[in-house]
């Protein structure tokens, strides 16, 4: 540790290490740490929401178990049910697009039909067009009488 700040640490009730730090003139902090404070090391700390549960007995026959048990159980069949339904509508779902694609499907065969025919429609049409256009700046080659007389 720095000289400008000191460490001490000392043991809640809970068995968790607690250090005490003073940096500066900035007061003293809390730090809690979950370190054991058993004398042989090791192990793990006990979070302080299991700390009372450790030792204590289940008396299968009380109220408070038959509640608690019956309340998790209806938890239980909610979630399940729940997940059912979701099983259910995803299926649907699928089913749904399934037969959504199978129209596009058909749809794009109809319209590459149509593109097919309309295209030949146009190249014929175009080729029968060119055939009968002359080229720009010659003249047709019947003969004219008015013009050949002059």
């Amino acid at each position: 540790m720095s000289k400008a700040s000191q460490q001490n640490s000392s043991t809640d009730g809970n068995g968790v290490s607690v250090i005490h730090t003073q940096a500066h003139s900035s007061g003293l902090q809390q730090v809690p740490q979950l370190v054991p404070v058993s004398p042989g090391g090791g192990g793990k700390a006990v979070p302080p929401s299991k700390q009372g549960k450790k030792n204590s007995f289940v008396d299968r026959n009380s109220d408070e178990y038959r509640q608690r048990r019956e309340r998790n159980n209806m938890a239980v069949k909610k979630s399940r049910l729940k997940s059912k339904q979701k099983a259910q509508d995803t299926l649907q779902r699928v089913n749904q697009l399934k037969e959504e694609n199978e129209r596009l499907e058909a749809k794009i065969k109809l319209l590459t039909k149509e593109l097919s025919v309309l295209k030949d429609l146009f190249l014929e049409h175009a080729h029968n067009f060119a055939d009968n256009v002359q080229p720009v700046g010659t003249e047709p080659t019947t003969a004219d009488p008015e013009s050949s007389a002059q």
